[in-house]
């Protein structure tokens, strides 16, 4: 009876220590499935969304980038592999740029023209010793930002132009398709096109144009600066295309307020537009990456 009674004792823990493990047992199973969850989300290759900064997180992996249906500097459709990142949601608005341009100026240390301060088109002006954007256009798209002014805002927020992969990566996903919300034509209700001269639309106007991402405005509305330089297909990260110092003209994606439909494709490099890097445009915007 002794040994029994010892044995009984040593096998059942004191109430305390049993509601101790209970609860450390319960917690271990709360964390591992949570870290279940996360990691099946990030697997499953599907965007997600940071809603401290509005952007959007694309995954690893390869897409096709080009097309070989589509004009001469879209050719030849070719396979790019890029690391997982993040973009933002919607394109840069007037009011964050009159933020931006109340903390650094219109031109920078360098002497390079971030802003067309002067242009009839700008959004923006300066107002009681302070840039302020115009009222009614403080959630429009920017324009007559300089490719400079573009690079500097991204790095003045922490962030970074997108390449021009990364660009068409978000806008169409794994699929190859023609817009970044499918293969159908284009209407009003997923993109701002063939409007009038500075025509935009407020950023996120158009949720049904969303990309596979969940990006919005990647057609329509203004076009937007990639960091790299208009040079022809295959994409490569380490031909010098990425090189962010002056020289070379940069690309532009996306198509703007006043562009006819066939200028609203995920594949569209803007072959046509006057996008003078060292000035500001009517059409052209960016959205920045990280």
């Amino acid at each position: 009876m002794i040994k029994i009674s010892v044995t009984a004792v040593i096998r059942c823990p004191t109430p305390q220590k049993a509601r101790l493990f209970f609860w450390i047992g319960v917690r271990s199973f709360l964390f591992v499935m949570v870290l279940a969850i996360l990691l099946s989300t990030w697997r499953s290759g599907h965007a997600q969304t940071d809603k401290r900064n509005g952007m959007i997180m694309i995954p690893a992996g390869s897409f096709v980038m080009g097309s070989n249906d589509g004009p001469e500097d879209e050719r030849p459709a070719h396979r790019v592999e890029l690391k997982a990142f993040a973009i933002d949601r919607t394109p840069i608005t007037n009011a964050l740029v009159a933020a931006f341009l109340n903390a650094v100026g219109p031109i920078n240390s360098n002497g390079e023209r971030l802003f067309d301060v002067d242009d009839n088109d700008a959004r923006i002006h300066r107002r009681d010793g302070r840039w302020s954007a115009d009222p009614g256009f403080e959630n429009h798209p920017v324009v007559e930002v300089s490719w400079f002014g573009a690079r500097d805002y991204c790095a003045w927020v922490g962030k970074r132009l997108p390449t021009e992969a990364e660009w068409e990566k978000a806008a169409r996903g794994k699929d190859g398709r023609n817009y970044p919300w499918g293969d159908s034509s284009p209407d009003r209700t997923r993109a701002q096109f063939n409007a009038g001269w500075n025509e935009t639309a407020p950023v996120g106007s158009f949720p049904k144009g969303a990309s596979p991402y969940g990006v919005f405005d990647l057609a329509g509305n203004v076009w937007e600066w990639v960091s790299s330089a208009y040079l022809p297909y295959p994409y490569s990260p380490s031909d010098g295309r990425e090189d962010l110092r002056a020289g070379p003209v940069r690309g532009t994606r996306g198509g703007g307020h006043d562009s006819p439909p066939e200028e609203l494709t995920t594949t569209q490099r803007g072959r046509n537009l006057s996008r003078n890097f060292r000035s500001g445009h009517h059409n052209i915007g960016f959205r920045c990456a990280r």
